[in-house]
């Protein structure tokens, strides 16, 4: 029993045995697990910096008199977060890959036999990230994703909070003068501590629009690889 493959723009046909279909299937459902214990990892550190907000956020608004300081320094902690979820995803995206890979490239074809693959040496493509594998993504990319995904919702909740703390508690605000006392941290003055927070959110801009910048490059790029092999 064997299985055609058609694969490039000539149709080249590639055998496959029952075993080795067989260890194929066998290889897909191992990524496949991989890729769900990685994407479970990923959700366990979104939802620390979730629960590490909302406790931010208990603190500072138990009473009118409670300081703000939680919510500035569970900051430092949700930033810890995002990169170490940046770095699972690193590894999630490996497996990921792979197994879109096979998706695409051997069962597609399998469904459809008319339909050609994209890529003619797929085969070869994937046996290489087996000898030599590596990330498929670097760092500050995978930061961006994770950025945009999650933790761009998770930072502005903590800004909206922290506003809202000093706008409104003990009383509303009637100054800028006012908005500065509320802001200091001990010897530190309230403009400085607001500065440094615009300052820290537009990084926090930047690196999203940039690295979406970057993402959509590469998708270019490889789409063009694609019709061009």
């Amino acid at each position: 029993m064997t299985n055609d493959i058609q694969t490039g723009s000539h149709a080249e046909t590639h055998h496959f045995s029952a075993a080795e279909l067989g260890a194929i299937a066998h290889l897909y459902r191992g990524e496949v697990y991989r890729s769900t214990i990685w994407r479970t990892r990923l959700d366990n550190t979104t939802n620390w910096s979730v629960v590490t907000l909302g406790l931010a956020l208990s603190i500072s608004y138990a009473s009118d008199g409670a300081t703000p300081l939680p919510l500035l320094l569970v900051g430092i902690l949700i930033v810890g977060f995002l990169g170490l979820e940046a770095r699972r995803y690193r590894y999630f995206n490996v497996w990921r890959a792979r197994t879109r890979w096979m998706e695409r490239h051997f069962y597609a074809p399998m469904l459809v036999p008319s339909a050609a693959a994209p890529v003619q040496d797929w085969r070869e493509v994937l046996a290489r990230d087996y000898r030599q594998p590596q990330y498929h993504i670097s760092y500050p990319r995978a930061v961006g994703r994770r950025l945009r995904r999650n933790y761009a919702w998770i930072f502005a909740i903590q800004a909206i909070a922290y506003y809202g703390k000093i706008a409104v508690h003990p009383t509303a605000l009637e100054s800028i003068e006012d908005l500065w006392q509320r802001a200091a941290i001990g010897p530190i003055p309230g403009d400085l501590i607001v500065a440094c927070g615009i300052c820290f959110y537009a990084a926090l801009s930047i690196t999203a629009a940039l690295t979406l910048w970057i993402d959509k490059k590469a998708r270019r790029h490889r789409d063009e690889t694609v019709a061009m092999g």
